[in-house]
């Protein structure tokens, strides 16, 4: 029976967060808990789950589900390696549509199939991930709208510079309350990115491990409006990310400072933590706005 290409992409991304260390060896998953993860139904959770286990990434337990296997890198690394699907080009040809302003802010499914060629079916999946990532909405009645991203270097600057401002003073809040669970399970990301071979593993998994660890701190603030800012200013950010070349070498600097982090919270030196916090925020501030002023300068030689 073939598996449907909905349920190939969520197996594809499921391994990319297997590789990155997101999801670790031994763990189990339901598929619900996948569905929510990914933004669909349980029905092609449930066929990349299958699909997994043929491959035998995944083991299932009787009465128990499924586990993640011990990973083999090499059949890892050849399944990673293995050609995208189609999806992911158009996904990625819209969202740069989008920061080289080449679509208007308000656009109808319609205007879209016309200018894509797309099928009603894949146009559907696109915007639905498109929204899943925060940078569309549908419009009420008809329509969709796409939302403001970062799509020039000064609004990547300012983003960063907001962050700057917020991150290290959430630590600081009266409210905040360390949870070692947390922390815990962040510390394991971390390891585990150090010890990965970086160029098997999408970027798009890598830049949302680093998001993730710094929303899952900065809501320790117990200041639900720290939180919710960091949120909407990382979803701002992420496409310029993705076009961004990745540096190995900082990511190995960005996961050992994140756990420095992780060690002067555990010890209870939030101060020393907020003022880590920021020294990082500048530090990856300084080495990524050269590469967005690149980006953005040739985008401008691509549409003249």
């Amino acid at each position: 029976m073939r598996t449907s290409d909905l349920a190939q992409r969520i197996s594809k991304r499921l391994l990319q967060d297997i590789a990155s260390g997101g999801i670790s060896a031994g763990q189990h998953l339901g598929a619900q808990q996948l569905a929510d993860r990914y933004g669909v139904s349980r029905t092609p959770v449930r066929e990349a789950m299958n699909l997994l286990e043929s491959g035998g990434f995944l083991i299932r337990q009787e009465n128990r589900g499924f586990f993640v296997a011990e990973p083999d890198a090499d059949a890892m690394t050849e399944a990673l390696d293995a050609p995208t699907n189609s999806e992911d080009d158009e996904y990625h040809r819209l969202a740069e549509d989008w920061l080289v302003n080449r679509l208007p802010e308000e656009v109808t499914e319609h205007f879209l199939r016309q200018r894509y060629g797309w099928t009603k079916a894949r146009m559907n999946e696109v915007l639905v991930r498109a929204a899943r990532e925060g940078w569309i909405e549908r419009k009420e009645g008809y329509g969709w709208r796409f939302l403001p991203v970062a799509n020039t270097p000064e609004a990547f600057d300012e983003i960063y510079r907001f962050r700057m401002a917020i991150e290290p003073a959430a630590m600081l809040e009266p409210s905040f309350e360390l949870d070692r669970t947390i922390l815990s399970e962040q510390r394991r990301i971390q390891e585990s990115m150090l010890d990965m071979d970086f160029s098997s593993v999408p970027a798009e998994s890598l830049l949302a491990n680093g998001s993730t660890f710094h929303e899952e701190l900065i809501k320790l603030s117990g200041n639900l409006f720290f939180f919710m800012a960091l949120q909407r200013v990382n979803r701002m950010r992420r496409l310029m990310e993705y076009r961004a070349e990745v540096n190995h070498e900082r990511l190995v600097e960005q996961c050992t400072e994140h756990l420095e982090i992780l060690d002067m919270l555990e010890a209870g030196d939030n101060l020393d933590a907020s003022h880590k916090m920021r020294k990082h925020l500048s530090g990856a501030l300084k080495r990524k706005s050269p590469l967005t002023w690149t980006w953005a300068a040739d985008a401008g030689k691509r549409d003249e």
